[in-house]
């Protein structure tokens, strides 16, 4: 059964910093692509940064770019997601996700809520400004 699980959120003043953190379990991790989502109250769940199942492949929204950065150690079965410069609009449940992509070339980096058929229970990030 494969399992994600997020931990590292929590309470900081905007310009702070935070690292969120994902471990798998149940799958061979390197052949899954992974993903960070949020959700605020009230709006739709929006990719945030997502990375091929090799490292090769990384994406970002463009409200974050600059500011996140998304990591993987496949020996660890670890998804990492460093955020810094933080503002309110941050605020949010962040969620990781996990694809399985062995049928996609390595650095092929899928970005959407659908393509990702796993998800973990989220870890809750507040900004105060």
């Amino acid at each position: 059964q494969v399992q994600v699980v997020e931990s590292g959120g929590g309470l900081v003043q905007a310009g702070g910093s935070l690292r969120l953190s994902c471990t798998g379990s149940g799958l061979t991790f390197d052949d899954y692509a992974m993903g960070w989502f949020r959700q605020a109250p009230g709006q739709e769940r929006e990719a945030v940064s997502c990375i091929s199942r090799s490292g090769a492949g990384t994406y970002y929204a463009d409200s974050v770019k600059g500011r996140f950065t998304i990591s993987r150690d496949n020996a660890k079965n670890a998804l990492y997601l460093q955020m810094n410069s933080l503002k309110p609009e941050d605020t949010a449940m962040y969620y990781c996700a996990a694809v399985r992509s062995g049928r996609w070339a390595s650095y092929f980096t899928p970005s959407q809520v659908t393509d990702f058929d796993y998800w973990g229970q989220g870890t809750q990030v507040t900004v105060s400004s």
